[in-house]
């Protein structure tokens, strides 16, 4: 008798079981969609061009008819890389303060007798990504100008108090220092937080001509690359970032002009001294300023004594355009610091008051926020980590509401013509100037989400997420595939 109970336990356990596991298997292939013949299509072209050992996600919806066109994996968690600049983006358009431009001001304090300021300057940041090395002689000179002052017998100050002091993002890896794509986050920014280094040969056996843009004594150059001399190696352009050091070293031979890219430590300390001795190449100056100290850092008090002197600002647009067109990790940052500011109030910004903003979007769109990681705004931390299905809900989202939808599809790189998809979906590809998206990768993984029209006329909202993949030229082959076969084979 046991053994008969133990033999129908078992029978009930499986009949239990098997709904559940037809289910896991249903969602891990292609999903029941209305046309089985665009399934067929794309089924087969995952089965023939996915990399070996790798995986993918896949969400399509068709938004003129309003429906679900195509999923595999949809619901899968990964990791979106630079795709999570459309989360911050979405998010941060969102917002009813989004198109107030980014503002840099320079401000006095105090007295003003003859010429003299007995007070202090400040340079207050807004987090602008886009200050470049003529904007800051710009606002040097209309400080200069409409300063009625020569002599401050305060401090220049600088006023970062818009953020918190983490100047990188959860999850970012250390040793990519000091490549530029990783910058030091300050309200305060000069060019990025980023120097041009230019390296040209001079005379056979002469050491090699170094220039250093912008032009600063923040940062030493130690050169010691030669021209034309073989043995002299490799050219290595670098600086010892493990020691936080701002000595620029070039070594090696040269045989041409060649330009990299470095970050320097820290941004606000860079903009805060090229400014200070940019003003005083103007005529002002600060009586306790020392060589060693131009300046210091200080939150600006508002009170009837403050004078506002010069303005520089970068328009929203602007910044969201660089960010999605040139995947710009530093204009996703300065998005994100201010989706916080705006969504929350609270100052100093911090990062947990941009990510309340996203959960918040991701619970009004119907998704339980604790599915999901948001660790930062561009994608470079190997904490998020994100759906298919929810990047095409935010897209979804996006172009429902004209306003929010007008500037994301200006700002997002076009099949063949711009961006990270200049020199993909071109000419002669079906997707040609009719795929606008974002890209996203690093090692292992890479991501396709954005928009595209069929040629029937259809809008699509799409999201492709490859991971595990450690050739990239393969996930984008799979990705540019699903795009061509889309806009021809779309019911």
């Amino acid at each position: 008798m046991r053994k008969l109970l133990f033999s129908l336990g078992l029978l009930l356990l499986c009949w239990v079981s098997l709904p559940a596991q037809e289910g896991r298997l249903e969602r891990s292939a292609g999903a029941a969609l209305p046309d089985s013949a665009l399934a067929a299509r794309l089924d087969s072209l995952v089965a023939a061009r996915l990399p070996q050992g790798s995986d993918v996600g896949i969400a399509v919806y068709d938004l003129t008819a309003n429906r679900p066109l195509y999923e595999y994996r949809a619901g899968c968690l990964s990791r979106p890389a630079s795709t999570m600049k459309l989360v911050t983006a979405i998010a941060a358009l969102s917002e009813s303060r989004f198109d107030e431009p980014f503002r840099t001001e320079v401000w006095c304090q105090g007295q003003i007798e003859g010429d003299t300021l007995h007070g202090d300057l400040y340079v207050v940041g807004g987090f602008d990504p886009e200050l470049d090395d003529e904007d800051l002689d710009s606002l040097v000179a209309a400080t200069a100008r409409r300063a009625p002052f020569s002599v401050v017998t305060g401090r220049i100050r600088g006023d970062v108090s818009m953020k918190d002091s983490l100047y990188w993002g959860s999850g970012w890896l250390w040793d990519d220092n000091p490549a530029s794509f990783q910058p030091y986050l300050s309200p305060l920014m000069l060019n990025k937080g980023v120097v041009e280094v230019s390296v040209e040969p001079g005379q056979a056996g002469d050491t090699a001509r170094v220039t250093v843009l912008p032009a600063s004594t923040y940062y030493t150059i130690k050169n010691t690359a030669r021209t034309r001399v073989p043995s002299a190696g490799p050219l290595r352009v670098t600086r010892p970032w493990m020691e936080n050091s701002n000595e620029i070293r070039v070594s090696g031979n040269v045989v041409g002009r060649q330009t990299r890219t470095l970050n320097l430590y820290s941004s606000q300390d860079f903009f805060m001294h090229t400014f200070a001795e940019r003003l005083s190449s103007q005529g002002i100056h600060a009586s306790q300023a020392t060589p060693d100290s131009l300046y210091d850092f200080a939150p600006l008090r508002r009170d009837s004594l403050c004078t506002l002197l010069a303005v520089h600002e970068t328009s929203a647009q602007r910044v969201l355009d660089e960010m999605m067109k040139e995947s710009d990790n530093l204009n996703a940052e300065a998005v994100f610091c201010r989706l916080g500011l705006h969504h929350t109030g609270h100052r100093p910004v911090r990062v947990k008051d941009a990510v309340r903003a996203v959960r918040e979007l991701m619970e009004q769109l119907g998704h339980n926020p604790a599915g999901y990681r948001v660790a930062d705004g561009c994608g470079l931390s190997h904490y998020d980590y994100l759906s298919p299905e929810l990047l095409v809900s935010f897209l979804r989202y996006a172009y429902a509401d004209s306003k929010i939808f007008s500037k994301l599809y200006k700002a997002l790189p076009v099949g063949g013509v711009d961006g990270t998809l200049k020199y993909r979906l071109g000419r002669g590809t079906p997707s040609y100037k009719r795929v606008y998206a974002k890209t996203g990768s690093y090692t292992g993984i890479n991501c396709l989400a954005g928009y595209l029209q069929a040629k029937n006329g259809h809008w699509l909202a799409f999201a492709v997420m490859n991971q595990n993949v450690l050739s990239g030229r393969r996930a984008r082959a799979l990705q540019d595939a699903l795009c061509n076969a889309l806009v021809v084979h779309c019911p």
